[in-house]
């Protein structure tokens, strides 16, 4: 864990406070923060906790992430893969096992690119789809049974021709 940079995060934090048209004392009643220990922090004269910094982000509706790396307490490489998961996780345009299947392919690219997998890596793997399985133009995974290329048609196929 690096060391804290609170006077960055201060000045950021009141940025995105004053672009989110928030008074302190309003940012001190949506997170159950007190007003002086925001102010505090805003100053750089207090470490806020990570719990804190998750309720303030909550509250200003920024990424939490975003501010454990100002805080020094989350390396940018780790936030930048964490915001990749939730992304992937928030989209309603795909269903769950969807979700999983991508989730197992971007952490297959991160290994073979040496980097670890990311903390829900094993996310999915209990229905038996794997993140190197053929996809589909629907996004179905493991269903093509072969047809690497997806070059399969009907016309031979059929048994009466």
């Amino acid at each position: 864990m690096a060391s804290l940079n609170v006077g960055n995060l201060g000045e950021y934090l009141r940025e995105q406070r004053r672009a989110a048209q928030l008074s302190l004392r309003q940012l001190a009643d949506a997170t159950g923060v007190s007003n002086p220990y925001l102010s505090q922090i805003e100053r750089g004269l207090r470490k806020p906790s990570a719990d804190v910094l998750q309720q303030v982000a909550k509250a200003l509706r920024i990424s939490a992430e975003t501010l454990y790396v100002r805080a020094g307490i989350l390396d940018e490489r780790e936030r930048e893969e964490l915001e990749t998961r939730a992304v992937i996780l928030a989209d309603p345009s795909i269903n769950e096992r969807q979700k999983n299947v991508l989730l197992q392919i971007y952490d297959s690219f991160r290994r073979e690119n040496g980097f670890a997998p990311g903390p829900d890596a094993d996310v999915g793997s209990a229905d038996g789809v794997k993140a190197d399985t053929g996809t589909g133009v629907d996004g179905d995974a493991g269903t093509r049974n072969g047809d690497d290329a997806g070059t399969g048609t009907t016309e031979d196929q059929d048994p009466h021709s």
